[in-house]
C-alpha cells in the first residue's frame, strides 16, 4: 500500500502507544520517500492535562526522529473530533511534495547555503558544488566528488531547503552526481 500511494498516513494508537510495528511502517514510507502525516487516533480516551498534547507529540516525533518533516494530528474517528483535518492535511502535504521549484531558484539557494556554511574539505580537498536540479521529489547535487559530501552538511542542505521551501510531510532527498571532466 505505501508503494501506490502519495502520501502516507502513519496511524497511532493513542491509548497503546506508540509501537515497534508503526516504526516499520514509517520506515518503510520514509525509505520510499514517501510523504507523511503522522495521525494519532483515539485521542478522546486519553486522560488529558495540560500539555498532554504536546508531550505525546514530542514522544511520537522522538520516536520517528527520521521523519521530524511529518506534521501530527490528533483526532478521534469515534467522535468525529478533528476527522476532517485529515482531507486538509493531505492536500497540503500533497502540494508541497509535488511542488517544482524552477533551476534558477534553487541554485540561488543553494548559492546562499554554501555562503552561510562553506562545503567540507577532506584530505586538503574539498567539496564543490556545481549546481542543483530537481526531478519529481529528488534533488541532484552536481558535485566534483560525491565521497567530500559528509552526511552532516548534506543534513544542513535539507534543512536550508526546507526552511526557505517548506516542503511540510515531505523527505528531501539529494542524489549526488560527479561531474566529469569533459562537463566541467
Amino acid at each position: 500500500a505505501v508503494d501506490r500511494c502519495d502520501v502516507a498516513i502513519i496511524l497511532i494508537d493513542a491509548v497503546e502507544g506508540f509501537s515497534e510495528q508503526d516504526s516499520k511502517i514509517a520506515g518503510y514510507a520514509h525509505e520510499q520517500g514517501k510523504a507523511c502525516i503522522i495521525v494519532v487516533n483515539k485521542w478522546d480516551a486519553v486522560e488529558k492535562e495540560t500539555g498532554t498534547l504536546e508531550q505525546f507529540r514530542k514522544e511520537v516525533l522522538d520516536a520517528l526522529k527520521f521523519m521530524d518533516y511529518a506534521p501530527v494530528l490528533f483526532l478521534s474517528a469515534k467522535t468525529g473530533q478533528r476527522v476532517h483535518t485529515v482531507i486538509d492535511m493531505v492536500d497540503q502535504v500533497w502540494a508541497q511534495t509535488s511542488k517544482r521549484i524552477p533551476t534558477g531558484v534553487l541554485n540561488d539557494v543553494l548559492n546562499d547555503a554554501t555562503a552561510d556554511l562553506q562545503p567540507p574539505a577532506t584530505n586538503g580537498r574539498r567539496l564543490k558544488i556545481y549546481y542543483i536540479t530537481q526531478q519529481s521529489a529528488l534533488f541532484i547535487l552536481f558535485v566534483n566528488e560525491e565521497a567530500l559530501m559528509h552526511f552532516a552538511y548534506q543534513r544542513y542542505l535539507e534543512n536550508y531547503f526546507r526552511k526557505t521551501f517548506d516542503f511540510t510531510g515531505t523527505p528531501i532527498r539529494f542524489i549526488l552526481r560527479e561531474k566529469t571532466k569533459e562537463e566541467k
